[in-house]
């Protein structure tokens, strides 16, 4: 395998449309989602073990993630887990790994990846990732793959490319979350791809491309050359944050580049995004329940049931509904509504404090 492949994975987010089971100390991506005996971020160090060596995985992530990080995958070298000290979103996120990286390997190319997402072909999803990596290998491509879509979705972003023969197209637009009359219309097209967040670069391209669309972080973190790698790294990247804007890389360099393309790509992705994803994923009963705990359901059905074993849970008359009975927080709301997750949150911040986020 061709040691400039380096494999970058995200993994601070904090997964708030899966809240409550999601929460800030332990969030979406460190959770047995699946129910498989691994984390979503465990399955995809998994993954790319079978693509690379651990030595050329990275990890980037929160402060505070450091030690669940260390326990789920322990033979990871320390030096590859980069800790940010404050949230700023995908841009300086990518652009602190992509630096660091470049001090080891100037030609090295970077294959960045959610942590947090399911992937049900993997060796599919390997043969994009080589054809990404040979496509990029040679060129100043930023390279995105998009995901075939198989039904009009209002929960993913898209991507809009030029038609050709060639594996990558040329992106024409990026586009927000659909209502569903625009997401039928995207289908109908054939033009539009649900937007995967994985991404495929040399890491030269970047930080081009960085220094074009986004001078004022390439700078912060072209200051940080004498240090990556040192003990004095920590206290640089601390001080680079502080003075970071918060801003995702499709907004800080996607949007604005004339080098993007798309590959396109159909190897069982869901971005695992919302319970009524996760509902469509597993295996339900006889009434499309889905059923994770002690429970007795009467004309109940199309609902997602999460609690404790040692509780019983009694439902009766629902239909398309969360019941999420933790601890110290019981959920019932619709399970589509996604975007309520947020604004649960954000009220319960306001009202009750961090307590319970």
């Amino acid at each position: 395998m061709d040691e400039k492949i380096n494999i970058v994975i995200m993994a601070g987010g904090t997964g708030t449309r899966f809240w409550p089971y999601s929460r800030n100390k332990k969030p979406k991506q460190f959770l047995d989602i699946l129910n498989t005996g691994r984390s979503l971020l465990q399955m995809t160090y998994d993954r790319f073990l079978n693509y690379v060596t651990k030595n050329q995985i990275w990890i980037v992530s929160n402060l505070i993630y450091e030690e669940i990080i260390s326990e789920q995958i322990p033979d990871l070298p320390s030096d590859h887990i980069l800790l940010e000290p404050s949230k700023r979103n995908t841009g300086p996120c990518i652009a602190y790994a992509s630096y660091k990286i470049r001090k080891k390997d100037p030609n090295a190319l970077l294959v960045i990846t959610p942590s947090d997402h399911a992937i049900f072909k993997p060796e599919s999803f390997l043969e994009v990732i080589q054809n990404a990596v040979d496509c990029v290998a040679d060129s100043k491509k930023l390279l995105t793959i998009g995901i075939k879509p198989h039904r009009p979705e209002t929960g993913y972003g898209y991507i809009q490319y030029s038609p050709s023969n060639s594996i990558a197209k040329r992106v024409k637009t990026f586009i927000e979350k659909p209502d569903i009359d625009l997401a039928k219309k995207f289908i109908d097209t054939g033009e539009f791809v649900w937007n995967a967040g994985i991404f495929i670069w040399s890491v030269a391209a970047i930080i081009e491309a960085f220094e074009k669309h986004q001078k004022e972080l390439a700078d912060l973190f072209a200051d940080g050359q004498t240090y990556y790698g040192t003990d004095e790294e920590a206290s640089f990247i601390e001080k680079a944050y502080s003075h970071c804007k918060s801003i995702s890389i499709d907004y800080a360099i996607m949007e604005k580049a004339d080098n993007v393309f798309t590959m396109l790509g159909d190897f069982g992705w869901s971005d695992l995004g919302s319970w009524n994803a996760l509902h469509e994923l597993k295996e339900k009963d006889a009434d499309n329940n889905i059923i994770e705990s002690t429970a007795l359901l009467y004309n109940s059905k199309s609902n997602y049931i999460k609690g404790k074993k040692e509780k019983l849970l009694i439902i009766s008359d629902l239909e398309g509904y969360l019941v999420a009975d933790f601890e110290d927080i019981l959920l019932i709301c619709k399970k589509d509504n996604a975007t309520k997750f947020k604004s649960f949150v954000n009220d319960v911040k306001a009202t009750k404090g961090d307590y319970f986020i």
